[in-house]
């Protein structure tokens, strides 16, 4: 992210030196420290957070992909189960039909 050199840091190091002075620099480096850290436990947690909000949204699409597959499949068996009951219902009117005519006397 930033791109600091050694040098860079050692200048660093001794404008605090001589800014903050010798008796103060190890409480203001070990407080720098925390911050570092806490700044870095933060952005951590909060890269998990975006992750898992990530593949929240990857499981959603996932779970619509999938109740659509399963609504077209309900659709076709619904189709099918229908076109079954008209082939049953018209075969039962021809047996009926049949029935009634043989069971008839012929003139």
């Amino acid at each position: 992210m930033f791109d600091v050199s050694f040098g860079e840091l050692l200048i660093i190091a001794v404008v605090a030196l001589i800014v903050i002075g010798p008796e103060k620099l190890p409480k203001v480096a070990r407080t720098l420290g925390l911050l570092a850290g806490r700044m870095q436990r933060y952005v951590s947690t909060l890269k998990g957070d975006i992750e898992r909000e990530l593949k929240t949204d990857e499981f959603r699409k996932l779970q619509q992909e999938v109740q659509q597959g399963i609504s077209a499949i309900e659709a076709g068996v619904a189709n099918k189960l229908q076109q079954a009951e008209n082939t049953a219902n018209a075969v039962s009117t021809e047996l009926k039909t049949s029935v009634n005519e043989a069971g008839k006397p012929d003139r």
